[in-house]
């Protein structure tokens, strides 16, 4: 480590059956100089994940390993691992991903936040070894970003890229969620990380993004858009109606809100109307739709979208596991890179 190095930084690690990839995790936290502690929770795995990421620890002691008896989900998990930490910056990293060498100096070296994100690289497993090297780098470029854009940065528009700001890992501080007392919602399985973000929004925070890229994403098959319940969706909504029933927001916050929770709740009966045909055949599905009228242009355009994505053509700049070649895909739009 390095002598001018302030070690502020709590990496937080939520894993489930991770024990393929959680050393890598770790390992990548602890070289960050800037990192204080790595903590790593167990979350109910039934497989090695727990001595694969004892694996990985130097001879520093920052290495924190939790394990949780039973599953209780990544917003609990964190939760847990906010309240036995002590660092004043909190890093969310995912048991797949791993931090490029210097992203927290990027990061922390950007003034004047209370969450601060960078670019996302999107790779899959084969692009990892080499990601350091492969990863373009860009102007920093920082921003900030309101509650507006960052509501419409997770709304999916047809023949668009779906909206995926939600995805960023952004670096929060400790005493903006304590003087506001913001936690992860617990009862969350989709979307803990974008209702935290937005709740913050709605209390006046900071939240900056640059375009430089320090944080690698492994891409799983359909890992982007998850295997979640169709009960989750529908926790999802209602947390954004709940976010609208607690806070004093303008007529444009309002309203962008609204639309993410018509979103979601578009999704959710599509897949409701689908799980009903599933289990009780079509007419159980129809009776559905007769029952909610409501539901019927929002079913009958996930019904569309579905068979149309299957005749889309595959997508050359990106991973395989999103159909692509393989090469790496970033989720900002790399408008500053620069030669390597």
């Amino acid at each position: 480590m390095t002598a001018a190095a302030t070690m502020d930084v709590c990496v937080i690690i939520a894993a489930k059956n991770a024990a393929e990839t959680i050393a890598r995790a770790v390992a990548s936290a602890l070289a960050e100089p800037e990192t204080a502690e790595v903590i790593v929770i167990d979350d109910g795995s039934t497989d090695t994940t727990a001595s694969a990421a004892l694996s990985a620890a130097d001879d520093t002691g920052r290495l924190n390993i939790v394990r949780f008896e039973k599953n209780r989900g990544p917003a609990a998990a964190r939760n847990h691992a906010i309240s036995i930490s002590r660092s004043p910056i909190l890093a969310i990293l995912d048991a797949d991903d791993f931090f490029l060498p210097g992203r927290l100096a990027q990061l922390l070296g950007v003034s004047d936040w209370d969450f601060v994100a960078d670019n996302i690289a999107f790779m899959d497993e084969t692009a990892a070894a080499s990601a350091a090297a492969d990863v373009g780098r860009f102007q920093p470029e920082p921003r900030l970003l309101d509650l507006t854009g960052f509501v419409e940065g997770n709304i999916s528009r047809r023949g668009v890229r779906r909206g995926e700001i939600g995805f960023l890992k952004p670096l929060m501080r400790r005493a903006f969620l304590s003087s506001h007392q913001l936690a992860y919602n617990e009862t969350l399985r989709l979307g803990e990380d974008y209702d935290l973000y937005l709740r913050a929004l709605a209390k006046g925070a900071r939240y900056k993004i640059i375009h430089s890229c320090g944080y690698a994403a492994i891409v799983r098959g359909n890992s982007l858009s998850g295997s979640h319940r169709t009960e989750d969706l529908k926790r999802l909504y209602e947390a954004d109606r709940a976010i609208l029933a607690d806070n004093q927001l303008s007529a444009e916050a309002t309203a962008v809100i609204r639309r993410h929770e018509r979103h979601i709740r578009g999704r959710y009966e599509h897949r409701r109307f689908l799980d009903l045909k599933s289990e009780g055949g079509p007419m159980a599905a129809v009776t559905y739709l007769l029952g909610k009228p409501g539901a019927v242009p929002a079913v009958a355009g996930g019904i569309f979208a579905d068979k149309t994505e299957r005749m889309r053509p595959g997508k050359p700049d990106a991973p395989v596991g999103l159909g692509g070649s393989g090469r790496l895909r970033y989720l900002l739009p790399a408008s500053a890179e620069l030669s390597q």
